[in-house]
This record gives C-alpha cells, structure tokens and sequence, in this order.
C-alpha cells in the first residue's frame, strides 16, 4: 500500500521514530496531502514490522518516555525497489460522487435541477483553483509543488468534464420530461371514469 511504501523510503535515509516520520512525511507532501495520523501511522509500522521489512528498537530516555526506533530492513529495502519499479495502477472503474448526483438530476426531468447541479459544482471547482494558487505561493518542497500542479490539472479536467454535462445532458433531461408528460396524459386517458373517445358515426 502506498503510505506502508513511503514510510519505507523515509526510512532509507536513517532510522527514526513515529514523529520523526510523521514530521518528514508531512514536510515532504506538504499541506495538500494532508496531515498524517499518528495512530494511524503506529498500525502501518506494527505490520511492517510484522512482515519483517522494519526492525524495531526500544531505547529508554532519562527523562521522557521510552522511544521506539524504526530502521529499514533488506526486505524492507527490497519491496521498496519492488514497488518502485512498478507503475501505479488506478482502481478498476471511475467512481466519483459527482457523476451520481448529475445521474440524479438528469432522472429528475427538470432542466433546472441538473443546470443548478452543473453551476454549483463548476463554483466549487473554480474555488479549489483559486486556493491551490494561494497554496503554491507557500510551497517548500519541489515535491509539494508537483502535488499542487496535479490538483490542478484534475480539477481542470473536472471543469472540462462539467463544461461537457452542460452541452450533452439538457436534451436527455428534456427528453426524460417529455416521456414523464406522455405516460402521465396517457394513465390520465385510461384511468377509471375517464370519457371514452367519441366513435364516428355514419
């Protein structure tokens, strides 16, 4: 898993212990990955040291509590080359909350619901733009710079994806009401009570 991976390469330079690493992690990705959790980060270094790819070390302090520190394996040098030299496979599928919420707006059969759904996400998206450039202008690392100009080049293509929505999809919704409005009028005419249709006579 990518976060086990990358606490083993921040282990190739020296060994250290969990907020030493939780410190390097977050200074290398910078503000856009997010913060990493410590208990979290605990787990990932038992079950490295479980699969023999860390060792582990208690060394007692005067004054504070014992600390645990962490240094890199051959196993653990290993399955990092391993990882490494592989590309990064994306999950099966394209799933993303956006396209069941236009999914919902296009079964609605209002044009106003999915034009109301289309502008608050292209809002939304122009406003992540606007931080990450905020956010560039703090950057530390050529890491973190490079993880910004990928959120932007994805919410970029969101736009596109959006600006796409917006020219293909109102016929479909349209067509979707007309459909709703001919089987209502057509219920309406065969429903109980309803005149029957005049016979021509002659």
């Amino acid at each position: 898993m990518p976060l086990h991976h990358a606490v083993l390469a921040l282990l190739t330079a020296k060994p250290a212990h969990g907020y030493e690493l939780k410190s390097s992690f977050e200074e290398a990705v910078g503000d856009q990955w997010g913060g990493l959790n410590i208990g979290h980060l605990y787990q990932v270094l038992d079950r490295l040291a479980r699969d023999g790819l860390i060792e582990s070390e208690r060394q007692p302090q005067p004054v504070k509590p014992d600390r645990v520190v962490h240094r890199l394996t051959p196993a653990g040098r290993a399955e990092l080359d391993r990882w490494l030299a592989e590309p990064v496979t994306p999950a099966r599928g394209y799933r993303d909350d956006f396209f069941l919420k236009v999914m919902a707006a296009v079964r609605s059969g209002d044009p106003a619901v999915l034009t109301a759904v289309l502008g608050r996400q292209r809002a939304h998206l122009l406003r992540q733009l606007h931080a990450l450039a905020g956010a560039r202008a703090s950057t530390s690392t050529s890491v973190e710079d490079l993880l910004i100009t990928a959120a932007e080049l994805h919410i970029r293509a969101d736009l596109g994806i959006v600006d796409a929505a917006e020219k293909t999809l109102p016929s479909e919704t349209a067509k979707r009401t007309l459909t709703a409005e001919a089987t209502d009028t057509a219920g309406a005419e065969s429903a109980p009570g309803s005149p029957e249709p005049r016979r021509a006579v002659g």
